[in-house]
């Protein structure tokens, strides 16, 4: 009976063993949360918000003669950039990665979306995750339009567009993104696309601005900074979707990447404003305006990894490198129309390197393991991803640029840009007022046979 008793003892615990060993090694798939999945579904639309919000911005810095080609530019990007992400460009960015550049194809023509199975650890379907991402890709290209608005052809800038989310954006994704990426592997850090959105776009813009030359009017005053304004102020509400929502989850690293980016918004307004009182004795509502796009942009790979006085300090240090940033384009002769360089290029640098020097464990724990050879080595990573992301998206564009150059044309002729890209492109006038030579008479004369 003793024996019998033994050997009931020893299975218990020989199974119970077993039982703990395979819990240590393999995970439950998580569950989805309704909670995070509605903060999520809040986040995508938020961002989705930033694209007409940007639209707005870009429309009243330039002339009234391009004010809807310019708004349009933005827009196009909801569709086309839409497309091409759910068709491919998701898949690339995001899915399994056996050489740490792109991913395969397991997500292509919409496979795999899943409305129901989590994506990898989170706690949000496939399919929201994807729409979530779908929002940064549309933006992205929409940034790099304010470099070439006024010159540029409408269907060429899309087809540019299409390519290059495919060939760069996609690619960057799955380098800083990417859970096999090459640089999510090495400990680089970038919250919510200080990288893969803003030095991505920033040095495209500077690529594709170089390739086209400069417009036959540049520098013109702002046809309606009130419309720039309004768009700004969207840009901040959106921007909280933009960063919050990276976390992925209602969490405090969500709440103290809200509160950052509230506090680097402000600290770039306040620090422009304050450079540009100093140097040119007056404070623009363009500069406001700029300012707070600066903390925005500087602040978004540090949103979920930097605490308050992290977040102060980027964003001044935005405000202010931004400020001398969109100066180079009058030393180094590229026409960069509405400052893209200068405020994404510029301000995605100085964010990504901040990063390096403010994350902080405390904040999000994700940051031990970059931490782990010291600080200076995670700035090290910082400089690097920057670099990479810079040379490779300047290089390819500008290829892409002048490829589509020696195909179609990528840039209107001067009797076009003369009249405006409204009239000639669309069709359209943004102001229709009584003897406006912008408004039906010009429209009437471009119906008119020559001759």
């Amino acid at each position: 009976m003793s024996k019998v008793l033994h050997r009931i003892v020893t299975l218990i615990a020989f199974l119970s063993l077993s039982a703990l060993a395979f819990s240590q090694t393999e995970s439950p798939a998580p569950a989805i949360s309704p909670a995070d999945s509605v903060w999520m579904i809040v986040a995508t639309a938020l961002v989705l918000i930033m694209t007409p919000a940007l639209a707005l911005f870009y429309g009243g810095l330039v002339h009234r003669k391009n004010v809807l080609n310019t708004m349009l530019l933005s827009f196009a990007m909801m569709g086309v950039v839409s497309l091409v992400w759910v068709l491919v460009g998701f898949s690339i960015a995001f899915g399994p990665s056996s050489n740490g550049l792109w991913g395969n194809l397991q997500y292509a023509f919409g496979e795999g979306l899943s409305v129901t199975q989590p994506f990898a650890t989170l706690t949000i379907p496939v399919a929201l995750f994807m729409l979530f991402q779908m929002k940064f890709a549309i933006i992205t290209p929409a940034l790099i339009s304010g470099a070439v608005v006024e010159r540029a052809k409408f269907g060429a800038f899309l087809l540019f567009t299409a390519i290059w989310t495919i060939l760069v954006y996609s690619v960057v994704s799955c380098w800083v993104w990417n859970s096999d990426g090459w640089l999510f592997k090495l400990g680089a850090l970038d919250f919510a696309g200080g990288t893969v959105v803003h030095v991505a776009s920033g040095f495209a813009a500077l690529g594709i601005c170089v390739a086209l030359g400069t417009r036959k009017h540049p520098g013109a005053q702002p046809h309606n900074t009130t419309l720039t304004l309004l768009g700004a102020g969207l840009l901040w509400f959106g921007w909280f979707g933009f960063n919050a929502g990276s976390a992925y989850a209602i969490n405090d690293i969500a709440i103290n990447a809200f509160l950052v980016t509230h506090i680097a918004a402000a600290a770039g307004m306040c620090a422009w404003m304050a450079v540009e009182y100093l140097v040119e004795k007056k404070v623009s509502a363009v500069g406001a305006a700029s300012g707070l796009v600066a903390g925005l942009v500087g602040i978004t790979p540090a949103a979920g990894f930097v605490n308050v006085i992290g977040g102060l300090v980027i964003g001044l240090s935005a405000g202010a490198v931004c400020f001398y940033g969109i100066r180079l384009k009058h030393k180094l002769g590229y026409d960069d129309a509405l400052d893209v360089v200068g405020l994404h290029g510029m301000g995605g640098i100085i964010g990504s390197i901040l990063t390096g020097v403010f994350a902080s464990a405390s904040v999000n724990p994700l940051v031990t393991e970059s931490l782990v050879h010291g600080r200076i080595a995670l700035v090290g990573k910082q400089a690097l991803g920057v670099g990479a992301v810079a040379v490779f998206s300047l290089v390819v564009s500008w290829l892409l640029a002048k490829a589509i150059d020696k195909v179609i044309g990528l840039r209107v002729n001067e009797a076009d840009e003369e009249v405006g890209l409204d009239v000639v492109t669309h069709g359209e006038a943004g102001y229709a007022l009584v003897g406006d030579e912008l408004g039906q008479p010009a429209l009437e004369r471009e119906k008119t046979p020559v001759g």
